[in-house]
């Protein structure tokens, strides 16, 4: 997309604020030139695309395509202002109808500099600008299906987990406008996904409404490795106000069933559930609501349980009005009711230690300036620690998932973890691995997790799109899904790979949308765009979160826009995604920020929300702003709705 291999490159001439007729007649002879190129560029890309468009109707995409590239070889700015001072097209809109549109302006100026001009032509412009409208539409209905009646753009949603176990959830998702359900191949099993996929269908009937199913390969996710395991901790938190008094206890399950305990979690959803600590069954059975269970916590402290109430036969909620730390093997001592008010009583109080506790990630904090070695080996991850031997420090370390990535990297090449938010660059290359120096942290220390995205801009990775996995979900999805999204998409020869996989298992009229995640494919979109398109549905999504670690985050405004515009004479949809409303998603707090970019991606024809507990919300606000922003927007093209003033 970037380059301008090829091209005839022509400096665009500086027009005065008062034109006259010769700079008319030098603006219309530029004009005139910059078509000539345009439909020379379409001619020769065209002849080079043919071979890769089995689907007659995407010839005139391609076409107009080519074109596009041809002209945004050149800088137009120079006669934009002109063409504006004279009322005209500023070719500020010309994505998708290229020519005619430079047809358009040429006749206005031919008409303006005395030229006789035939109607006739005026108005095959006029309906070549109405059928490339048309072209999109038809393109993005292809792919995604009807739009609602209220608004134009699509709403897709990342499905969590419990998506497959809840199936009010996902009828409710499709009844407040999701339009498509995306499934993380990532994550979860063919197990879940089916079930996920049995949901969605049973709430199109129940709702009458059309719901697209997605489903994203994996492809080669570049990752940190595991991180090892620290024996588990239940800590027990009560709420306090601002002067200290207990608002509400901290709640704790004891469980008789044999499983271990676990602390208190939240789901993808937002459904809270208290911490349990595992007991034995006939110890359990002793208790009654209003009796106390005395322990020391790990750090000496003495502290109770005060037992609620009898949630079923192996469960009862008892809760503190302290701060507590429990681990395996302390013990809890239980005094009925009658006997925890009488201390002569006390010793008659019967034991038990805690069962196991499901063991968590242990903390890996990186700070600026930090070593960290990435390990060919899978490793557990592991803190800096002390060498007891010479007093020296041990960098923390975690393994590098796929390992082969370290055979490209070499010193001063930078690396990216968990979406940028830590930034490190090659020190060395060893042994291990490759040993980095944390170049960007919080101030406070940024922790490091396992299944942590990693980034090598600086780094050309030649890793298969494909991967076996993927190959063996394709599978499923040819038989389940409607659009399967390519991760870690490249090149053409990349598409070329999905497109093989898919004739296999006979699934041409599975939609395919290419993920734009990386600076090469940004580099190759055209290629991509053409061998996808040229045969089955196709869109493509802007990946903002790991191309914005790519290009860098001051690029990615700019990017957005280039990709939407090349999509855009492509008549190929494109789906703006990642972070969008997310405060509102995640938090129940959405920032003017984020409302903003819900806004301007109306442009788009479809927007992405991620799972989250409040993304029913979400729904219901990303709705109302795109269906009014629709009235105000087009593309690129303002609409004038009436004002109220």
């Amino acid at each position: 997309m970037k380059s301008t291999k090829g091209a005839t490159m022509r400096t665009t001439r500086h027009f005065s604020d008062t034109p006259d007729e010769k700079q008319l007649r030098a603006l219309l002879a530029d004009l005139k030139h910059f078509r000539t190129e345009a439909k020379k560029a379409s001619k020769d890309s065209l002849k080079a695309w043919r071979p890769h468009i089995h689907w007659r109707g995407f010839l005139p995409s391609a076409c107009n395509m080519g074109a596009y590239i041809g002209l945004r070889r050149h800088d137009l700015r120079g006669i934009q202002s002109m063409l504006a001072a004279l009322g005209l097209s500023s070719l500020g809109r010309t994505e998708g109808h290229v020519l005619a549109n430079l047809d358009a302006v040429i006749y206005a100026l031919e008409a303006l500099s005395g030229k006789p001009v035939d109607p006739q032509k005026i108005l095959a412009t006029a309906q070549t600008f109405n059928a490339a409208g048309q072209h999109l539409g038809m393109q993005t209905e292809r792919l995604f299906g009807p739009a609602p009646q209220h608004r134009a753009v699509r709403i897709m949603v990342t499905f969590p987990s419990e998506a497959a176990s809840d199936y009010v959830f996902v009828r409710e998702l499709i009844r407040r406008g999701m339009d498509c359900a995306r499934i993380n191949c990532a994550h979860d099993t063919p197990e879940a996904w089916k079930k996920m996929v049995d949901f969605v269908r049973q709430a199109e009937r129940e709702t009458d409404r059309t719901c697209k199913i997605l489903m994203d390969l994996a492809g080669p996710k570049l990752r940190t490795g595991p991180v090892a395991m620290e024996p588990g901790i239940v800590r027990l938190k009560p709420r306090r106000n601002s002067r200290g008094n207990v608002k509400e206890r901290g709640r704790v399950i004891l469980d008789g069933s044999g499983l271990h305990g676990r602390p208190a979690l939240k789901d993808t959803l937002g459904h809270r559930a208290p911490a349990r600590l595992s007991v034995p069954a006939d110890w359990l059975q002793q208790l009654a609501s209003g009796d106390r269970i005395e322990f020391e916590d790990l750090r000496g402290k003495h502290g109770a349980l005060i037992v609620e109430k009898q949630l079923s036969e192996l469960e009862f909620m008892a809760s503190s009005d302290d701060s507590a730390y429990l681990e395996e093997g302390l013990t809890l001592t239980h005094y009925p009711q009658p006997a925890a008010r009488s201390r002569a009583k006390r010793s008659s109080g019967s034991a038990t230690q805690i069962g196991p506790i499901l063991s968590t990630p242990a903390a890996i904090l990186l700070h600026e300036g930090d070593l960290l070695q990435l390990t060919r080996e899978a490793l557990a991850g592991e803190a800096a620690k002390v060498d007891e031997g010479d007093n020296s420090i041990i960098p923390a370390h975690i393994a590098c998932i796929p390992p082969a990535v370290l055979d490209h990297l070499k010193p001063g090449q930078r690396v990216l973890i968990d979406d940028g938010h830590i930034s490190a660059e090659v020190d060395t290359l060893n042994k291990q691995g490759a040993l980095l120096k944390v170049t960007r942290a919080k101030s406070q220390g940024s922790k490091l997790g396992a299944e942590k995205g990693l980034n090598f801009p600086d780094t050309k990775l030649n890793l298969p799109a494909l991967t076996n996995k993927d190959r063996n979900d394709l599978d499923f999805i040819v038989q389940h899904a409607d659009i399967v999204g390519y991760s870690f998409v490249q090149s053409g020869e990349d598409m070329e790979l999905l497109l093989k996989a898919l004739g296999e298992r006979r699934a041409k009229k599975v939609g395919i949308v290419a993920k734009i995640e990386t600076r090469q494919a940004l580099n190759n979109l055209p290629e991509i765009i053409v061998r996808g398109a040229g045969g089955h549905p196709f869109g493509v999504m802007i990946a903002r979160g790991d191309l914005a670690v790519e290009i860098g985050y001051e690029q990615l405004a700019e990017t957005q826009e280039e990709i939407m515009w090349l999509c855009e004479s492509a008549h190929v949809p494109v789906i703006w995604a990642t972070q969008v409303l997310e405060g509102l998603v995640k938090q129940n707090m959405p920032s003017r920020a984020e409302v903003t970019d819900a806004a301007m991606a109306e442009r788009a024809e479809c927007i992405m929300l991620n799972k989250g507990p409040f993304i029913l919300d979400a729904i219901d606000v990303l709705d109302r702003v795109v269906a009014r922003m629709q009235s105000h927007q087009h593309k690129k093209s303002p609409r004038m709705r009436t004002l109220n003033w």
